[in-house]
C-alpha cells in the first residue's frame, strides 16, 4: 500500500474501465510501468452547494458529512453497503435536481427522511429519532402513528 501512495497517476497506464456499482463514478484499474496496480475512482465534479444551518452559519455540502450521519442513524438496517451507497447517492442527486445554490440543513434532513421510508423503516425512524432530536417514548410513538397512516 505505501508504494501506491507514491505512484503518479499520469505514469500509469489504464488497463480496466468500467461504471461503478453506484452508477456516479468510473472505476479504472491502473498499472505503471514497473507492473504496480491499484484503482482509481473518478466522480463528476458538481457545483459547490451551500448548506444553510439552523443557526444560518453556511457551510459548503460535504458528501462524507452526509454519509456519516446516515450510517450512524440506520446503523445495520441495509442489507449491504451498496444499497445504503444508493440512499446517499439519491439524497445527493434530489439536492442537485433542486437547482438552488443554498439548501437548509432541513430540507436535506427530510430529503433523507423521504429516502428512508421508501426502503427501510427501522432506518427511517432511527433517522427521525436523530433529525427530530426525540427525547420521550411519546416522541416514537407519534411518529410511528403518522407512518401508519401514510401506509
Amino acid at each position: 500500500m505505501a508504494v501506491v501512495s507514491q505512484l503518479k497517476i499520469g505514469d500509469s497506464r489504464v488497463i480496466e474501465s468500467r461504471e461503478s456499482t453506484d452508477g456516479v463514478t468510473i472505476r479504472r484499474r491502473r498499472e505503471t510501468p514497473d507492473g504496480h496496480r491499484f484503482t482509481t475512482y473518478e466522480r463528476v465534479e458538481r457545483p459547490n452547494l451551500a448548506v444553510i444551518k439552523k443557526n444560518g452559519a453556511r457551510e459548503l455540502f460535504d458528501r462524507q458529512k452526509l454519509s456519516i450521519a446516515i450510517r450512524q442513524s440506520v446503523g445495520k438496517f441495509f442489507n449491504s453497503e451498496v444499497e445504503l451507497e444508493k440512499i446517499i447517492n439519491d439524497v445527493e442527486d434530489s439536492l442537485y435536481e433542486l437547482g438552488e445554490n443554498e439548501i437548509a440543513s432541513r430540507q436535506i434532513g427530510e430529503i433523507v427522511l423521504d429516502k428512508l421510508a421508501a426502503k427501510n423503516e427501522v432506518a427511517y425512524v432511527r433517522f427521525a429519532s436523530v433529525f427530530h432530536d426525540f427525547k420521550t417514548l411519546d416522541d416514537f410513538v407519534r411518529i410511528l402513528k403518522a407512518k401508519q397512516k401514510d401506509k
